[in-house]
């Protein structure tokens, strides 16, 4: 599109998405999921991911387990050509919207204390730090900060 940027579309993810979700997973993480756990993950009726497109094309997603009213959020991604647009924003708000209607009522999530972008997006959705998790993350050791938003 000359000029301008092309709309955005969002869907739930299907398995048939889980080579595209894992180009996307490579690009944001240093221990990425595989290609089958996506593949899995879109086959699982407990769980939900949502998928943010453009020009056909997958360039972020979020997903959650969802047990006893609660969400439990596994992955937001962005790929890094699109970050700073507002994508992560609108999966987020997204995700919520579908979460609530398959009758979460709460939702929670582990996140880098380094990642800052993360946490300003998760703090503006309402989630809060209520704790930590020592050396959660494989590949550094470092802590997982763990968030709760229980009034969705």
């Amino acid at each position: 599109m000359s000029g301008e940027q092309a709309a955005l579309c969002f869907r739930e993810m299907v398995p048939e998405d889980a080579e595209a979700v894992e180009q996307v997973e490579k690009a944001c993480f240093s221990i990425p999921w595989s290609r089958e756990s996506f593949w899995k993950e879109a086959a699982n009726e407990q769980t939900f991911y949502l998928l943010a497109l453009q020009d056909g094309r997958v360039i972020g997603y979020a997903g959650t387990w969802l047990v006893a009213g609660e969400a439990q959020v596994t992955n937001v991604a962005v790929h890094p050509e699109h970050r700073g647009k507002g994508v992560a924003t609108k999966l987020m708000e997204r995700l919520i919207c579908e979460v609530k209607q398959r009758g979460a009522t709460a939702m929670t999530l582990e996140v880098r204390p380094s990642n800052k972008p993360a946490l300003a997006l998760y703090e503006k959705f309402g989630l809060k730090s209520v704790g930590r998790r020592k050396g959660y993350y494989q590949d550094n050791g470092e802590d997982a900060i763990i968030m709760w938003n229980t009034k969705l």
